[in-house]
């Protein structure tokens, strides 16, 4: 597939970051897209502008992911608005930085959700409309957390790592459906979350510099358009994890 034409995107967290940069290539590339946020209304109400500045379809609606009835009124807006999602990017996501000790349940628990559980239920929440379509993508932004600790936490890694156990599942079950399941795994993109993290040093970088986030971006159309790459982990990450 050489564009998304026709297409339907939906792209949870993506006011900001590499959310942000993803929902604007997948519309250059064709797409009409949901601009899901949580709470940065002005900056996801601006992202929708642009997408419709270059003539495609564009909402933004607000949602926690986390929250299972909020995330069926994002479907159900979605549908209403712009029709059923044939392109899910599961991108909504904290980074809570704590040492061993400083960890709570309530810490945990929360991460988790955030990050872990949005996935899930935006994964379920769009499969029945995919299924019956017999054509979808599945796009989980991941992080190098999962495959080497990382610098943020053990609540943060087990999230991340659980993304990567889901899209293998997702992706042997849904095969013959028409339905590919990949894994982005980037380590430290420029963005504001990055920003916010005192251990994230490009020390860890063997390319001796920090990712753009159009080297995610890019690599999540390709995903978008290609119909026979599934159930793989994809790391954009600068050398630091090498499989």
């Amino acid at each position: 597939m050489d564009n998304l034409n026709g297409k339907i995107a939906v792209v949870t967290g993506a006011s900001r970051g590499i959310g942000r940069d993803i929902a604007f290539a997948l519309a250059q590339a064709g797409a009409d897209v949901v601009v899901n946020y949580r709470a940065t209304t002005e900056a996801a109400h601006s992202l929708r502008d642009r997408i419709l500045a270059l003539g495609w379809r564009a909402v933004a609606i607000q949602a926690d992911v986390s929250s299972a009835p909020q995330v069926a009124d994002l479907i159900h807006q979605t549908t209403e608005q712009l029709g059923p999602p044939d392109i899910l990017v599961n991108n909504a996501g904290i980074a809570r930085v704590q040492r061993p000790g400083e960890i709570q349940e309530d810490d945990w628990d929360y991460v988790l959700n955030q990050n872990l559980k949005s996935c899930f239920l935006m994964t379920e929440a769009v499969l029945p409309a995919m299924r019956q379509r017999r054509w979808g993508r599945i796009i989980n932004i991941s992080s190098v957390a999962a495959q080497t600790g990382g610098v943020v936490g053990p609540h943060y890694a087990a999230s991340k790592a659980g993304m990567h156990g889901m899209a293998h599942y997702y992706a042997r079950h849904l095969a013959t459906e028409g339905i590919t399941v990949n894994t982005i795994a980037p380590a430290l993109i420029a963005t504001d979350m990055l920003a916010a993290n005192p251990s994230a040093s490009v020390a860890h970088i063997p390319v001796g510099r920090l990712g753009d986030v159009s080297e995610v971006s890019s690599v999540a159309v390709l995903l978008a358009q290609n119909g026979y790459i599934t159930g793989q982990t994809i790391n954009v990450n600068g050398g630091w994890y090498m499989s």
